[in-house]
């Protein structure tokens, strides 16, 4: 690998310390599967999960002040494992390996024992003392989207057995016809149960215990893996819901259940049973993942906080993750926009909150993008999976991340007509594209940047992967022959198929907000990123386009500072309208305490801070969709009155569509509060710590549209760093990336060490200097 060496430290103001939450110092929730050891026995408290199943934890003290120095990062996707360490001096180490399906601390530990060696330390050591974790995965996702979740009922109230297979309306091609997926659960493992609740939360009909035993019977009978429980007014009251919980537990106590309830307590019928489906589904498997990794990191020596990153952004215990695994579906990249936002802080005048940020993450298996609006991370309620309005909606509130089958593991095929096609099929990390030398058959998006010259095994996984050049070769000829192109054009099409098929997705997702994508700027990420964001930032003329040093990694990276966050809601019902107007105090308290029993669970070490947000989801009347609103902290919400309500609503919704009804009245469905605790970090720059290359001023063939072949100058990054920019073609080699400078595009070194694109014609219009 060669020696190491500190890139330009970030710049920009370090992040202020607030005061200590009321966690007192030193002490931690463990959580034990046997009795607590005896030198750890402190406090004993029961922690009530969903499910009601009950499980001891014991409050400990941990190692002493300084043992635990090191915070870990982890993206596992479906190609690869991204892992980010940062150390006390805040040197960042990053390393990628390829993701194992069996269990996922073996990729972790390949990717530490190349960034152990960076610094001068085992892996044991290193995890020994490692204070935090955080870790996000897109096994969850890909269970979903593959059909390989549990085998899952669904007992409801009498008379609604069909709210999956209905859905709730929407088409996105009033023209075309669709297919729509199955109900999550199929009919023949829907049970109806006798009882009713009103929607003011009085019980209309009583619950028939004999209905749901005998349901149960049906579900041991049918090899029921999972039970979902999704009753009409359960968010009314949820006694009949939670009676049913202590029947599975008395009848069926192996089955994992989820309750409506608790795990998503919307006004929406089909969103709240869709997340209760999905995430019942999910437990046998993923919990079974997280015990894996917890077991595998304290069998390493960990002793530290792991964290799960979430759908929303942000982390919890992962013993919390893995009673509501639904929300670690997307956990991996909805981590990359905080990675964005820091991007932004160190590089661009008036930071993060004076941009439009589109931040694109190209990994082995998906392109992901998302959208920063002034500082703001872009949220949404209606996350599918499957496809819009055909799919399956999570029904939880998740980072706004449109996800395609673009990534550098997309299969380039020939359909029926001899057209060329990329992706939405990924080879994967097993047995990967050609060129891995793993057994795959079908030519990648990386095998034919390997045929072009833009890649090879020199830092390619760090330099401990030999790429198979002869064998991408002779898969990417086969596309040739069948489409009547040579190897180099077939290899071409294939790269620049994959960039017209991520440049519409963003197109569809920036017109879609208002946004002019010539207005942009792009913070590109992920391991192949390197390769097509300049191809990206041609189509679309952005004007200013920035990779990151964390690129390849970009994730990872924005989980190592990520708070935890937790999010409450409390359904309700009222008007504006209603002259008696005031904020559902009784609902702002259920929140309330929510928020603090979370606070009373995190760890002192590496939590500093914690903040209570308020937000309300409200709509006009008749409306089919509520939008989420911010009310800022306990004392703005309190001094709200229906005016002012109004007016908060109005702003937004022309914010988000363009318009707003000033005369009318606004109807609330649910209050909310988002419970934020900061993480203990350094005050000084991070410093990324790279490889020195051992070649300056090295050149191969590389092969580029309208120019063909042409001998390429390829530079480390410290040489790049030494002369400031380079005009294309140029081939930048990094230690987890390759990035890819086309002709007529210079990139330029900035003083925080990341990098900013060029194009001739923007630099030409701008009237700046190249």
């Amino acid at each position: 690998m060669g020696a190491r060496r500190a890139v330009d430290p970030r710049v920009g103001p370090a992040e202020a310390r607030a005061a200590p939450d009321p966690v007192p110092e030193g002490w931690m929730m463990h959580q034990y599967e046997t009795p607590c050891p005896p030198d750890r026995v402190a406090r004993l408290r029961p922690l009530v999960c969903c499910g009601f199943r009950r499980r001891d934890h014991c409050g400990s003290r941990g190692p002493r002040k300084g043992a635990h120095v090191y915070r870990v990062s982890v993206d596992t996707g479906g190609t690869f494992t991204d892992v980010v360490v940062r150390d006390p001096d805040n040197n960042v180490y990053m390393s990628k390996a390829l993701t194992t399906r069996d269990r996922a601390y073996r990729a972790i530990a390949h990717a530490l024992e190349d960034i152990a060696g960076q610094i001068g330390v085992s892996v044991a050591s290193l995890i020994r003392r490692a204070a935090q974790i955080n870790y996000g995965t897109t096994r969850s996702t890909n269970l979903v989207v593959t059909g390989q979740s549990a085998r899952t009922a669904l007992l409801t109230t009498a008379g609604f057995p069909d709210v999956l297979l209905l859905r709730e309306g929407g088409k996105p091609d009033p023209f075309r016809r669709l297919h729509y997926r199955g109900a999550y659960v199929p009919r023949y493992l829907t049970f109806e149960v006798s009882e009713r609740m009103t929607s003011t939360g009085e019980v209309y009909l009583p619950l028939d215990e004999e209905t749901v035993i005998a349901a149960l019977r049906d579900c041991r009978d049918a090899g029921v893996e999972a039970i979902a429980v999704c009753l009409l007014w359960s968010i009314a009251d949820p006694q009949h819901e939670i009676r049913i919980g202590e029947l599975i537990g008395e009848h069926l106590p192996d089955v994992p259940f989820t309750l409506s309830h608790q795990v998503n307590p919307s006004i929406r019928e089909y969103r709240r049973a869709s997340a209760t489906a999905i995430d019942a589904s999910l437990k046998p498997a993923m919990q079974q993942f997280f015990a894996d990794l917890e077991l595998d990191l304290a069998a390493a020596g960990f002793t530290g906080t792991l964290l799960i990153s979430t759908s929303y952004g942000g982390g919890w215990h992962a013993d919390r993750i893995a009673e509501q695994p639904v929300y670690s579906i997307g956990s991996g990249p909805s981590m990359a926009p905080l990675a964005a936002i820091d991007v932004a802080e160190r590089n661009l005048p008036g930071g993060a909150a004076a941009q439009t940020i589109l931040v694109t993450d190209m990994g082995g298996t998906t392109f992901d993008l998302a959208v920063v609006e002034h500082g703001e991370i872009a949220r949404t309620n209606d996350t599918w999976l499957g496809g819009k309005w055909v799919g399956d909606i999570t029904g939880t509130r998740s980072v706004d991340i449109e996800s395609i089958g673009a990534g550098g593991g997309s299969v380039v095929w020939v359909d029926g007509g001899g057209m060329m096609r990329v992706g939405p099929l990924s080879a994967g990390s097993e047995p990967g594209p050609v060129c891995y030398g793993r057994g795959g058959s079908e030519p990648t998006v990386t095998d034919a940047a390997l045929v072009l010259g833009y890649l090879d095994s020199s830092n390619f996984l760090g330099g401990r992967l030999t790429l198979d050049r002869a064998g991408a070769q002779a898969a990417l000829t086969q596309i040739g022959d069948r489409t009547g192109l040579s190897l180099e054009e077939a290899a071409r099409a294939a790269l620049h198929i994959s960039v017209d098929n991520i440049v519409t997705a963003i197109r569809e997702k920036t017109v879609a907000r208002g946004i002019d994508a010539r207005e942009l700027v792009v913070v590109a990420g992920g391991g192949a990123s390197g390769l097509t964001v300049g191809l990206i930032a041609r189509e679309l003329g952005a004007a200013v386009v920035i990779l990151p040093k964390a690129a390849g990694a970009l994730s990872a990276y924005g989980a190592l500072g990520s708070d935890i966050v937790s999010e409450f809601d409390a359904p309700t019902f009222m008007s504006t309208e209603h002259p008696d107007f005031s904020v559902d105090n009784a609902a702002v308290s259920r929140v309330e305490r929510a928020a603090a029993e979370f606070y009373g669970t995190l760890d002192a070490r590496t939590a500093s801070s914690g903040t209570t947000e308020y937000y309300m989801q409200a709509r006009y009347p008749m409306q089919a969709w509520e939008l989420t609103i911010s009310l800022g902290d306990a004392q703005a919400l309190h001094r709200l009155d229906a005016a002012a309500v109004e007016a908060c609503f109005h702003r937004e919704h022309e914010r988000v569509f363009g318009v707003q009804e000033p005369d009318e009245h606004v109807e609330i469905v649910s209050w909310g509060a988002r419970a934020r605790a900061r993480m203990q970090t350094g005050s000084s720059p991070s410093v990324f710590v790279m490889s020195e290359g051992e070649s300056a001023r090295a050149t191969r063939p590389a092969y580029f549209a309208d120019v063909g072949w042409r001998d390429t100058p390829v530079l480390d990054a410290g040489e790049l760093a030494r002369r400031g920019s380079i005009t294309g073609p140029a081939i930048i080699r990094e230690d987890i990336t390759t990035i890819v400078v086309y002709p007529d595009q210079t990139l330029a070194v900035l003083p925080s060490g990341d990098y900013q694109l060029s194009t001739e014609s923007f630099i030409t219009r701008s009237g700046a200097q190249s």
